[in-house]
């Protein structure tokens, strides 16, 4: 279920070259297309979708770098 919520805020606000439904979960979002600006979106559309605030640690490119990436932070802040 997280996986798939990552997956439509992916596709409604990241603006990726490719569909994200089919992404590899490792496939680098920047090299797909994924904008510094695009990444703050996709950052304030996940906290509404799930209702948390990603805290300055977690404030760094890499956290959504990947679908995986994106998984295991939003793990890291307690969502299943």
């Amino acid at each position: 279920m997280t996986e798939q919520v990552i997956r439509k805020v992916l596709g409604e606000h990241a603006k990726l070259a490719v569909d994200p439904a089919g992404l590899d979960p490792a496939a680098d979002l920047y090299e797909l297309g994924l904008t510094s600006h695009a990444s703050v979106n996709v950052m304030l559309a996940l906290e509404d979708a799930f209702d948390i605030e990603f805290p300055d640690e977690l404030l760094r490119k890499s956290t959504f770098g990947s679908v995986g990436a994106i998984r295991s932070a939003l793990t890291e802040l307690g969502v299943a």
